[in-house]
């Protein structure tokens, strides 16, 4: 039931409800871009509490005082669900865009409210379309607008991490912004554990204390994968 009760929602946002708020969003957007944003991000926001409630899903919150407040960031997590873009979106503060994979972009009505949220598209396989999606994260967070990036590359459900990937942190060296590492646990136990049934599940989010970019030299910096990796991690653990 709560399947198909969120597969419900999903439908009727993006079709009926959603594509009339596209094009008010639109016309918003032609006289007030940072309006629109803020306005797309809070509907986004609410339609995700909505599937939150309905899969049954308690969320517990750690840390979130830890994200600096009025500066972009670049969050960094774990990956185990698609629930944890649900959950992401509603906590992240200020705006943000997720960095999805590449596959994504091929679903039409969702494809264009991610793109109004500033999210980014990656290829995997391409490394030249990898770096112009690395760049343009870049340039989002130069205009004040927070970037959410999982440096595993993709789900994971063992019980060790995959490395992070170095690449994923360029955007914050290049950036010269805090990374807030974030540790999700349980999420996989919504949907993936059991695909394609919801079920109820209590999960916890943790951020970490920001990792102060601007004050690392070169040598820190080449760690600092290994250091946010470290931090999720150790979160992880914790809340299991």
């Amino acid at each position: 039931m709560r399947t198909l009760l969120v597969l419900l929602l999903i439908l009727i946002f993006l079709i009926p409800v959603g594509i009339p708020l596209l094009l008010a969003e639109w016309i918003v957007g032609k006289f007030n871009p940072r309006l629109r944003d803020r306005s797309s991000l809070k509907i986004i926001q609410t339609v995700l509490c909505m599937i939150l409630w309905l899969s049954g899903t308690k969320v517990t919150v750690l840390g979130r005082e830890n994200i600096p407040e009025n500066q972009p960031v670049l969050y960094v997590s774990n990956h185990r669900s698609y629930f944890d873009i649900v959950v992401g979106y509603t906590l992240a503060k200020g705006l943000c865009g997720f960095v999805a994979k590449k596959e994504m972009e091929k679903i039409p009505l969702l494809r264009a409210w991610m793109r109004r949220l500033h999210c980014l598209f990656l290829d995997r396989d391409n490394m030249r379309a990898g770096m112009k999606t690395i760049l343009a994260a870049i340039e989002k967070i130069k205009s004040g607008i927070s970037i959410w990036i999982c440096p595993e590359g993709t789900r994971n459900q063992e019980e060790d991490f995959l490395p992070f990937k170095e690449g994923s942190f360029r955007i914050a060296e290049k950036a010269g912004c805090p990374v807030v590492p974030v540790a999700f646990t349980h999420t996989d136990d919504i949907l993936e554990r059991h695909f394609p049934w919801i079920r109820a599940t209590a999960v916890t989010v943790e951020f970490g204390k920001p990792i102060m970019t601007s004050e690392m030299d070169r040598a820190a910096m080449k760690q600092l994968p290994a250091m946010a990796q470290e931090a999720v991690a150790a979160m992880y653990r914790k809340n299991y």
